[in-house]
């Protein structure tokens, strides 16, 4: 062995053996909390594999690892190439792995009792407890069932500080001595040591410097944590439809941390627009909620019952059978861009048709601009907050909404995307909240994908329509969800739909009609069709040609369509928005339901007023008003909007304090109910 490298590889060695004497300590303690606190389904249904769980948390352990272990890393070969290996060295970087690893396994050991407590792993929750510190100290010492991990904490802390500082002991005294007899005699004449000088410098430091890099490199691909255009997040731990073994795989040091920078984002700062109190009791007003609010549950929790008027009736028309229901949210489909909305004529074929063939709504909105916002308001009924991320989270969201209704009711769900499963923290959100499966860019062949989105409309309705087969003959009904992605840049747009003079913008939209055609053709063929109810809408709009206002309604002014038996084909000509999907849904299947939600029955409560947001701004609209606020500087803007839909800015005055009410009223209790979760 070259004398450069000997010092060199040893050292490396000892930093190998403590990321894995770490990932076997934190190990240790995931294990103990899979023994103490894991229970088998008792629904009947098969229990999970446990062996992803652990696997994932070797992964997650890892990241930590590798942030804890870079600076030990690059200065302990740095000075491992200068031949500098002595004891003090080897301690200190002992030193430095003792005391942040004291952290993430005071993190691991304190999940423990705080899962069994909680049902979620320790998050960011537990700083508010420091303002407590006799009270909580009492708390911890107090508890007996507590002493267990706090023993377990101390003791493997002691054994790893231990093994930690004698292994560097070890380290550093073999290379105090000589490696062997050959090498402690081979400098013999001043001629022969400038020539082992000269290849240490040259050939060795080059060698060494090299691998250092690559070292560092790799370590901090650790710290990432996957390849993709996203580092590893919690999703990446969801596996299974068992809460427990999907946190399990998550390192509750990673959890805290990530969940304490959640907090500090920007757009997760609470909004103050009017008194917390006041704000509810509008909106509950607004909704009709007339139930005294109930300690501990959401001010707008009521039952509503199933509807037994002569409107449109499902279950009849089905003999009581439930429907199966697929909900199809289109990417940016702005209303704008539709013939039958007052848009380009010839690009939307398929949504034209179904206008005259279903109920449509002609004056629907999407609660924001972003996706995440489509999907929590069109299946969770609640609405937009700007910028903010409603799906994602360190500590998952938990929300009810149409899957968890239909879950309870019997239904199997099922949610497809293009894209990767852990975008917007999908996998996670998802699974925590009613879906069963979920069908994303890692069940799909790598060649079908076409950019950085995943795969294009037409395979994943192809994709989905064996698997909504088999669901289909379990005699068991479904609920699916498919998000389409091909109008969102980057385009791909097939050569069939690329015309003269269209540009690809347009094209694109002509492609994503004609998939969600040739999907619903190919679905009609299938057995199940006949007993399916269809909602088609847009996830949000986008801008349509030049802006003539600060937020142009095409960004929100969609289309939306429900369609399938017992559903009577018009069009609805009044307000409505994403929140309203959920109770209008339920009143055509006739289901009685709890619901916690923003939204109404549509078809038996219409809208007077329209709460969305984009990221900066909150609107309220009327027919005839429209209101836009924009928090951070107590800006205001007022319209006037015609007939035809044009908007024409007039000075602020009395005539828009309604509307400034309900778009305050509605994001204040949108911001309170979000802090209690």
């Amino acid at each position: 062995m070259r004398p450069i490298l000997r010092p060199f590889l040893k050292t490396l060695g000892y930093l190998v053996a403590v990321q894995l004497l770490t990932l076997l300590a934190l190990s240790v303690f995931r294990l103990t909390e899979y023994l103490v606190l894991y229970a088998p389904p008792t629904d009947g249904g098969a229990a999970a594999p446990v062996w992803p769980a652990f696997l994932r948390g070797i992964w997650f352990d890892n990241v930590i690892v590798c942030y804890v272990q870079l600076l030990p890393l690059a200065v302990l070969l740095v000075l491992a190439t200068l031949g500098i290996c002595r004891r003090t060295v080897f301690r200190m970087a002992g030193g430095w792995s003792i005391f942040f690893y004291l952290w993430a396994f005071m993190a691991s050991a304190g999940n423990i009792p705080y899962y069994a407590f909680f049902s979620k792993n320790i998050n960011s929750s537990i700083f508010e407890w420091f303002g407590y510190a006799g009270t909580t100290a009492g708390m911890v010492t107090g508890e007996r069932s507590f002493w267990g991990y706090i023993l377990l904490f101390f003791v493997l802390l002691g054994l790893y500080g231990w093994a930690v500082i004698r292994l560097g002991d070890r380290v550093a005294d073999s290379l105090s001595r000589p490696a062997g007899e050959a090498e402690a005699t081979a400098i013999t004449t001043q001629a022969e040591a400038a020539r082992y000088g000269r290849g240490r410098t040259i050939a060795g430091y080059a060698l060494c410097s090299v691998m250092t890099l690559a070292l560092i490199g790799l370590t901090l691909f650790g710290i990432r944590g996957r390849v993709g255009y996203n580092p590893i997040k919690v999703s990446e731990a969801y596996y299974c439809n068992d809460p427990f073994l999907n946190q399990l795989g998550i390192n509750p040091a990673f959890n805290l941390l990530t969940s304490a920078l959640d907090d500090m984002r920007k757009e997760n700062k609470p909004l103050e627009l009017m008194p917390a109190q006041e704000a509810v009791n509008a909106v509950r007003s607004e909704l009709g909620i007339t139930a005294p609010e109930q300690k501990g549950q959401s001010p707008l929790r009521r039952n509503i019952p199933a509807p037994t008027d002569t409107l449109d009736n499902v279950a009849h028309r089905l003999g009581g059978r439930r429907p199966n229901v697929v909900v199809i949210l289109m990417e940016s489909m702005s209303a704008d861009l539709t013939g039958c909305l007052g848009g380009k004529t010839g690009l939307t074929p398929t949504l034209d048709s179904l206008y005259h063939h279903s109920l449509a709504f002609s004056h629907f909105y999407s609660a924001g601009i972003h996706t995440n916002h489509g999907l929590t308001a069109t299946l969770y009924s609640f609405p937009a907050l700007m910028f903010r991320n409603l799906m994602k989270g360190t500590v998952t969201p938990r929300r009810e909404g149409i899957p968890t209704v239909l879950k309870s009711q019997g239904y199997h769900n099922l949610f497809f995307m293009t894209h990767e499963a852990q975008y917007d923290n999908m996998n996670a959100f998802f699974r925590t909240n009613g879906y069963d499966e979920i069908y994303s860019q890692e069940n799909y062949p790598r060649s079908a994908r076409v950019n950085a989105f995943g795969v294009p409309d037409k395979f994943l309705f192809s994709y989905a329509l064996p698997v909504l087969r088999q669901r289909a003959a379990s005699g068991k009904p479904f609920f699916a969800t498919l998000l389409t992605i091909s109008n969102h840049p980057p385009y791909v747009v097939p050569k069939a739909f690329q015309k003269r003079g269209r540009k690809d913008e347009e094209s694109i939209v002509n492609y994503a009609d004609a998939a969600l055609g040739d999907f619903l053709r190919a679905a009609q063929r299938e057995p199940w069709y006949k007993e399916t109810i269809f909602v088609v809408l847009a996830d949000h709009g986008k801008l349509v040609g030049r802006p003539s206002e600060d937020l142009p309604r095409s960004f929100n002014h969609i289309p939306c369509f429900i369609f399938g038996p017992g559903v009577r084909p018009r069009v609805y000509d009044g307000l409505g928005t994403q929140v309203d999907i959920m109770p209008t849904l339920f009143g055509l299947l006739r289901i009685n339901y709890p619901y916690e939600g923003f939204g109404q029955d549509l078809l038996r409560r219409p809208r007077q007023t329209v709460y969305y947001s984009a990221d900066d701004v909150l609107a309220a609209r009327s027919r005839d008003r429209l209101f836009l606020y924009y928090p951070a500087t107590a800006r205001t803007l007022t319209y006037t909007v015609s007939a035809d839909g044009r908007e024409r800015v007039v000075p602020n005055g009395p005539a828009f304090n309604p509307l400034r009410r309900y778009a305050f009223s509605m994001a204040q209790t949108a911001t309170l109910l979000l802090k209690g979760k």
